[in-house]
């Protein structure tokens, strides 16, 4: 009886703090600032990830992965800093996700480097006459017909930029499910206790569930639109923060707001040398880091004015 007493009572207010967000159009806020990022560097090992002339994108990505968290260590030393890995092995989604939750991480960030196929070309630079056969036995006929030859070659594409994409709308099932695993992250201790003796589809744990999906979701849009800003800010070419509905599993695994940054095209020469350049990493670094400080200035303010109510 006190455990549907207690569910009950949950549900209430749970429901209260939807109806809340309703009205005030504002989303449940973490009970603590941000305190602990996870950098994940890109691939590794065995898997290279994209190539350019002279360089792998795993390599690139851990790079800057480690002058991230150096920096960060330096311009930010109040956050904790939790990687992915640090050195060159390959670390399945699975087992980065599982990093990240352990961790008890506030934010995760995705280090990556694009590239984009070559554009195929092609030309008409003759004719000639080609011989075939039509039907069989003796009504077979011997025709010919007039077949254009072409060239054909490819260029480079011609993308540059950077990219910052977040979970897209349609996984937040699967980030729903990543936040009920890992529920007792992100809530009191008694609480946590009480909710593991429910079935997993209880009605208050979903309730929470989907409450939460909505604040990362929109934390993690609020930091990708700044982080793209910021590189816009220092000269970059800006593809937007987007959406990716497919092949960025980790992403909804992980129960906290994450973004995966894509720092540049290696299939571009003039940026390969730059994404493989120490000025060119650290310049990559100064923009996430100022990023992350405008981010987590955002979430000290709402912990604030929430205070004072």
């Amino acid at each position: 009886m006190r455990k549907y007493l207690l569910a009950f009572l949950l549900l209430c207010f749970c429901g209260f703090v939807a109806m809340s967000f309703t009205q005030n159009k504002e989303l449940p806020v973490q009970k603590q600032a941000l305190r602990k990022i996870v950098i994940d560097a890109g691939h590794g090992g065995a898997d290279g990830g994209a190539h350019g002339k002279f360089s792998h994108e795993k390599d690139i990505a851990l790079a800057v992965s480690l002058k991230l968290e150096q920096m960060l260590h330096d311009e930010m030393p109040e956050i904790e800093v939790v990687m992915t890995r640090r050195e060159d092995v390959f670390n399945s989604v699975i087992v980065k996700a599982n990093i990240a939750n352990q961790a008890k991480g506030d934010l995760f960030v995705c280090i990556h480097v694009n590239d984009a196929s070559p554009q195929k070309h092609s030309e008409v630079i003759g004719h000639h006459t080609e011989t075939y056969y039509k039907g069989k036995g003796k009504k077979k006929k011997q025709l010919t017909r007039t077949v254009a030859e072409y060239r054909r070659w490819t260029t480079p594409s011609p993308a540059k930029g950077t990219e910052t994409y977040i979970y897209g709308v349609g996984k937040t099932d699967a980030k729903k499910e990543a936040l009920s695993e890992n529920m007792d992250l992100y809530m009191d201790s008694v609480s946590a206790k009480e909710l593991k003796d429910f079935n997993p589809n209880d009605p208050t744990k979903m309730m929470i569930s989907t409450i939460k999906t909505q604040q990362f979701f929109q934390r993690s849009a609020n930091l990708a639109l700044t982080i793209e800003e910021e590189f816009q800010k220092v000269g970059r070419i800006s593809r937007q923060a987007q959406q990716r509905q497919k092949g960025i599993w980790v992403l909804q695994a992980v129960a906290m707001p994450a973004v995966l940054i894509e720092t540049g095209f290696i299939s571009d020469e003039e940026e390969e040398q730059y994404l493989n350049s120490d000025n060119g990493q650290r310049e990559i670094c100064e923009v996430i880091i100022r990023s992350l400080k405008r981010y987590k200035y955002s979430l000290d303010k709402q912990i604030s004015a929430v205070g004072t109510k």
